[in-house]
């Protein structure tokens, strides 16, 4: 099992924390939120993962040159290509079973059983090109007020029509086949590319997170995740 965390974006909206430092490296709770991704990737069972590196890169460099479990390959990125264009770049070293992709701002607690559990133990490359984490909005405190998919019974996703208010959020968290990027030209360019050609061909997929998801786009977002954890004694 290998996996990716996407660390390499600008962070713009967490702004002014990441003039001086990549998004990923903020902590939360005392540790950062890279290590937090990398921690769940490792309890998962991933061996080895993919951390991409562009803004403030040396930074994060140096937060992966000891880590252990999993192992970290790093991909430095001396232009950006957003995320699709960062996992596309990423296939040689992922290989050819399906993998996880991680946003490097995600943070959640799991429920029962955890999150990259459920979604390997659900994802079926007969059906499916990617099986995303979605998050209900109307429990996510100022979420964007459009969602980002609609999902019927069986789990698939659409996108919402125009004026159709979608319920669901995606968590940054994703199972994918490496088919559904190795198609992709190399340049950059977003995820959402290859999500809405899944959806077209009936293959992308959504699964409910059963636990806590964070919403972490600005420093007040942040800070609201630091007082809701120590609430809860996490």
């Amino acid at each position: 099992m290998k996996g990716m965390v996407l660390a390499a974006g600008l962070g713009t909206r967490m702004r002014p924390l990441t003039l001086s430092t990549a998004k990923p490296l903020l902590a939360l709770r005392g540790r950062s939120l890279l290590d937090h991704a990398l921690d769940r990737l490792a309890e998962a069972g991933v061996e080895e993962a993919v951390v991409n590196a562009h803004w403030h890169a040396a930074q994060v460099a140096a937060a992966v040159a000891g880590r252990e479990r999993p192992r970290v390959r790093l991909q430095l990125e001396p232009e950006l290509l957003e995320t699709g264009g960062g996992v596309r770049r990423a296939l040689p070293l992922l290989g050819p079973a399906p993998f996880f992709v991680v946003n490097g701002d995600a943070f959640w607690l799991d429920g029962p059983v955890p999150a990259l559990t459920r979604l390997a133990r659900s994802f079926d490359p007969a059906r499916m090109d990617a099986l995303l984490l979605m998050v209900p909005a109307a429990k996510v405190p100022h979420a964007p007020p459009r969602g980002d998919f609609l999902m019927d019974p069986w789990g698939q996703l659409r996108r919402p029509a125009e004026r159709e208010i979608a319920p669901f959020l995606f968590a940054g968290v994703q199972m994918l086949r490496p088919e559904l990027l190795a198609m992709e030209p190399e340049e950059p360019f977003s995820l959402n590319r290859s999500y809405d050609r899944a959806a077209e061909a009936g293959r992308l997929f959504g699964l409910v997170h059963d636990g806590v998801w964070f919403h972490l786009s600005t420093p007040a977002d942040l800070a609201a995740a630091e007082r809701q954890l120590a609430r809860l004694g996490w």
